[in-house]
């Protein structure tokens, strides 16, 4: 989808190198390849701004993959006959940036996002190389579609669950679009105004600005600072500013 006027000029006159970051977009529709996704197109329009400039972009439906049930990171070891999680988990690590995007069904974010964000869950636990926890450092961000209400609810949901997991969220890291109340055209329906929507073009322009200067920030500085929340020393019994009980 070819961004507006306005969205170019941000991307040409930008003065910020982002060509050192990677970001992942995770689309959790409910439809498979290669079907028509609503969310899709608004992913395309952050997808677009980030290509723009430089940020190499990777993206995959989640429904397209054997996602099992579960909360630890590779579900063979559980009972599953199979797992396509370890592979995607990969990719998820590669990115400095994560964009969850979903649907709206009955008010909430689809069971495919629900899914992702429990085997995102399975791998909070595992540790980066400062020892703190594996997505320390990274960036999260939301967008969300449907034709009822619910961007905000779905929103705060998938954002609440990105920080606990460790990611950072900047101000205004989410974006959506709802048609009217009741059955009608979804986003990418021909009469619906979701491309041209302009509340909606602006919070995904903003919401990818946002996601990419924390992202280079934090890219820069070498993640957060490691004091205070490294898992691995408090196992091994510092209590950073407090006297460590096994000194003598």
């Amino acid at each position: 989808m070819p961004l507006n006027d306005f969205q170019r000029e941000l991307c040409k006159s930008s003065p910020f190198d982002f060509s050192a970051l990677r970001a992942l977009f995770v689309n959790c529709t409910l439809k498979p390849s290669p079907d028509l996704s609503h969310t899709q197109g608004l992913i395309d329009v952050s997808v677009a701004i980030m290509e723009a400039n430089g940020v190499a972009v990777d993206q995959f439906r989640a429904v397209d993959h054997d996602l099992a049930p579960g909360v630890y990171p590779d579900m063979r070891e559980h009972g599953a006959d199979s797992d396509g999680w370890p592979a995607l988990y990969e990719r998820v690590q590669a990115a400095d940036i994560l964009v969850v995007a979903t649907p709206i069904w009955l008010g909430e974010k689809s069971s495919v996002c629900t899914r992702l964000i429990e085997r995102l869950y399975g791998n909070s636990s595992q540790l980066n190389e400062q020892g703190q926890y594996a997505y320390y450092g990274k960036v999260g961000g939301c967008l969300v579609t449907g034709n009822e209400d619910g961007v905000k609810h779905c929103s705060m949901n998938v954002l609440y669950s990105l920080q606990h997991l460790g990611y950072t969220i900047p101000p205004q890291a989410d974006a959506g679009w709802i048609g009217e109340a009741g059955p009608g055209p979804s986003y990418l329906d021909p009469g619906s105004g979701g491309p041209e929507n302009d509340f909606t073009q602006r919070n995904t322009t903003f919401m990818t600005w946002n996601v990419l200067h924390l992202g280079r920030m934090l890219k820069e500085a070498g993640g957060v600072p490691a004091h205070g929340n490294q898992r691995s020393k408090w196992d091994a019994g510092c209590r950073f500013d407090h006297p460590n009980p096994d000194y003598r």
